[in-house]
């Protein structure tokens, strides 16, 4: 892109540039896998809450520490790593059902709400 008289280039310029008409830029691989994707299978994103999940962190007055959260995550990527789909991750008292393809817990209980020890829907469990 060349920009002459001291002028501004435009939008389309900027896009042809930027999202691959001029073939400079590419977010996939050959294999259909973006970079951000990659990233988040190395790096570990960190777990995303669904909105029923945060009610029932909020309703159970349920605050994770810095500490626990990391270890959920932890948790969460080794699930990953086994293959399981819905996960059962216990962190010191707290247990969550986290969906892991999506990386998102689906909800929280403490000691109080698993008095029963029984939890259904899961194919794996990570102790932390």
């Amino acid at each position: 892109m060349k920009i002459q008289n001291g002028q501004y280039p435009s939008i389309n310029q900027l896009q042809d540039e930027y999202f691959g008409r001029s073939g400079s830029r590419v977010t996939r691989n050959d294999v259909g896998i973006s970079f951000q994707e990659i990233l988040n299978q190395k790096t570990g994103a960190p777990v995303k809450f669904s909105k029923h999940a945060t009610n029932r962190l909020a309703d159970r007055n349920i605050n994770l520490t810095g500490d626990q959260l990391n270890r959920l995550n932890e948790g969460t990527r080794k699930a990953g790593a086994k293959g399981i789909q819905e996960s059962l991750v216990l962190v010191d008292e707290l247990a969550f059902i986290v969906n892991v393809p999506n990386n998102t817990v689906i909800t929280a209980m403490d000691q109080d709400e698993t008095n029963e020890n029984v939890f259904t829907n899961i194919d794996g469990a990570v102790i932390m």
